[in-house]
């Protein structure tokens, strides 16, 4: 009896490979490391990967640097999320670390985060007034634990949470990693 279920891929060779890599960035963009993966698990001769990658790279149809860029702005325009959190998405995607931070900061150099943190304050709990906010260490320690984890910078959502905070004196327990300098 013939089992049903998924079947498995028949592997392809360099034009198959080539359509494939086409399709897939016509679907969604793709970092070089997430395509690389989908082709290595289809591909019969691991050598076309690497040839299919390249003439990819040199149609200018994958750029990482592009890729890691223009993802970084769609988090900041249409998420808001802070600069940890995108540097991590990118990792994720298989962005070299060096690449994901430089788009970031290249994205978020003229942001100021703290701003980004009072928006979303004021949009999470836009039926409050800012005075009613945060009444207990329970409800701060919720609200800072939901900023880091959107990937903003501790220091700065203390700042920004110390101005809605009923008691702002309840944040001096939480403290933030000191901020390295360079001089």
């Amino acid at each position: 009896m013939r089992q049903r279920g998924k079947r498995t891929p028949r592997p392809l060779d360099a034009n198959g490979l080539w359509e494939l890599a086409l399709k897939a960035l016509a679907a969604r963009a793709c970092s070089t490391g997430e395509l690389r993966q989908k082709l290595r698990a289809r591909a019969t001769n691991l050598e076309d990967v690497d040839a299919t990658l390249a003439r990819l790279k040199e149609y200018r149809y994958l750029d990482d640097r592009r890729f890691a860029e223009n993802y970084a702005a769609a988090r900041l325009e249409n998420q808001r999320l802070g600069k940890n959190r995108v540097t991590q998405e990118l990792r994720r995607r298989r962005v070299a670390p060096s690449l994901a931070e430089a788009a970031v900061e290249k994205t978020y150099g003229q942001t100021d985060e703290v701003a980004l943190i009072e928006e979303f304050i004021r949009r999470k709990y836009r039926g409050t007034t800012p005075g009613d906010l945060f009444q207990d260490d329970k409800q701060l320690a919720s609200a800072y634990r939901r900023l880091m984890r959107l990937g903003f910078n501790s220091g700065n959502a203390i700042r920004a949470l110390k101005r809605f905070a009923a008691h702002p004196e309840l944040l001096d327990q939480f403290e933030p990693p000191p901020e390295t300098s360079e001089e």
